[in-house]
């Protein structure tokens, strides 16, 4: 069964006052997401995975070079289609709650969870994602180059950030770090966060 382009979860437009503009939001899931979505169905058409889920394409093709471009294809669609709910308009500041006391209990405080976090993004070299995962009942900050997802390592994200340049360019142009701190301040939806945490607890 072929995979489709899910739709945003808010209107293109919804997040442009917290700087993150609807041709940004145009080119980045109607374009780069929906060239994911095409490739991979044409890659896995006629074979043993075209009847698999997509974390399952995405943990059969990892470090397998002959296959490296679906996993790619796979693994940025699964990436993507994760990032949108990790925004919503009026987002970012601090959470509540469960995911509140877990974030202190593991980190010592949600200052040093940002700062981790913002560097991990900052430094990531060249494209990739900066994430929040559960690993072992433990709340970790990692960085994986271009589409690798860390579900290929058995952990389970909570929370990403797409620092692909094409994620941030038309709004802030070559300043990563800008785009960062507006993710954290204005974006991150701390529900959707929260909700994957009770689900992984």
């Amino acid at each position: 069964m072929a995979f489709e382009l899910p739709d945003l979860p808010y209107s293109k437009d919804a997040l442009a006052s917290d700087k993150m503009s609807a041709d940004t939001l145009s080119y980045h899931h109607d374009k780069h997401h929906a060239a994911y979505v095409s490739k991979l169905n044409a890659a896995i058409e006629g074979t043993d995975m075209a009847n698999m889920s997509l974390e399952e394409i995405i943990k059969a093709t990892y470090n397998d070079s002959s296959k490296s471009g679906v996993f790619n294809n796979a693994a940025q669609v699964w990436n993507h289609s994760f990032f949108w709910k990790c925004m919503k308009a009026g987002g970012g500041g601090q959470p509540t709650g469960a995911l509140a006391d877990k974030i202190n209990a593991d980190f010592g405080s949600f200052d040093k969870f940002a700062e981790e976090f913002k560097n991990a993004a900052a430094t990531q070299f060249g494209s990739g994602w900066a994430w929040l995962v559960l690993d072992n009942g433990t709340l970790k900050v990692m960085k994986t180059p271009n589409a690798v997802n860390p579900i290929v390592e058995g952990k389970t994200p909570l929370l990403t950030l797409d620092v692909w340049e094409h994620a941030y360019y038309l709004d802030f142009q070559n300043a990563r770090p800008g785009f960062i701190d507006n993710f954290m301040n204005n974006l991150v939806n701390w529900d959707f966060v929260a909700e994957n945490l009770a689900s992984a607890s």
